[in-house]
């Protein structure tokens, strides 16, 4: 689950502005002075909203589909993107420690070639990560 995109509710605020809901995720609520502003309050909210249900391991709901989504003339459906992968990449970049087994043989080859373990194995484990994710 890298790249999510959850319908929000833009309703029109009677000072002007926005406020937003999302119907999926009812915790999720903010408001923006205009549409642009508002826009980008509502990426920080979902992020923040997603990020604390996966810390705190509660259920991350599949978004509604945009065209079931039904509005008054004063609200807007607007689909809002929040890219999971990229987050973690930019706020948890902490090394860990593993311990792995290979054979004997692969060892000395790759010492002989200067090959760097952690970094191939980083780069193995992201493709599997990106690739598991598409799916």
């Amino acid at each position: 689950m890298n790249k999510l995109f959850y319908p929000a509710i833009f309703h029109s605020a009677e000072e002007g502005g926005f406020w937003i809901t999302f119907p999926d995720i009812p915790e999720c609520m903010t408001q923006g002075d205009d549409m642009q502003h508002a826009y980008e309050m509502a990426v920080d909210a979902l992020r923040l909203a997603i990020s604390s249900r996966k810390e705190e391991k509660i259920e991350i709901p599949i978004p509604s589909e945009p065209c079931k989504i039904t509005t008054s003339d004063d609200e807007y459906c607007v689909v809002i993107e929040f890219d999971m992968l990229a987050y973690q990449k930019r706020t948890n970049s902490k090394a860990v420690k593993k311990t792995l087994t290979i054979p004997e043989w692969l060892n000395e080859e790759a010492i002989a070639l200067g090959i760097n373990f952690s970094q191939v194995l980083q780069e193995a484990l992201l493709q599997k990560v990106t690739a598991n994710s598409v799916e």
